[in-house]
């Protein structure tokens, strides 16, 4: 027991150092940033004036299998192919599920999700997808 005091103790002690050091020395924090495999969601929130949405999907994966999301919660396997509202989120629909407060954060922490660059298109980030072009098609030599 001793050494998970010691380590929580230390890790409190470097987190404390580091808020202390953005705010006397000006050093800035990184800010968020969408990652490989995030999902940009921005169906709505650039016309309400808010941020798109980026999902961490890998963060999520890891703790959770697929049909947690897309088959029980009705999550569809295509970025944009939801038609996701704040409305439905706090009615416990999609991802108010599970952030409804007591199995993680709610809704009224809107820049923990509303964290992408205004603008940005609702998309797999990082996706190849985005970058394949189709070949040209180019007859066969007819002889």
């Amino acid at each position: 027991m001793r050494n998970v005091t010691t380590r929580l103790t230390t890790w409190w002690r470097a987190a404390a150092l580091a808020l202390v050091a953005s705010v006397f020395w000006g050093v800035s924090m990184q800010p968020a940033q969408a990652e490989y495999g995030d999902v940009i969601i921005n169906n709505y929130s650039d016309a309400a004036g808010m941020r798109p949405a980026v999902f961490p999907h890998w963060y999520h994966r890891i703790r959770f299998r697929c049909k947690v999301c897309h088959a029980d919660l009705g999550f569809k396997f295509k970025a944009g192919g939801n038609k996701i509202t704040m409305a439905k989120i706090i009615d416990g629909k999609f991802c108010g599920a599970c952030h409804n407060g007591e199995i993680a954060w709610s809704v009224e922490n809107c820049g923990l999700c509303h964290s992408g660059k205004p603008g940005m298109p609702t998309q797999i980030h990082g996706s190849t997808v985005q970058r394949l072009v189709a070949p040209t098609y180019k007859p066969a030599d007819k002889k």
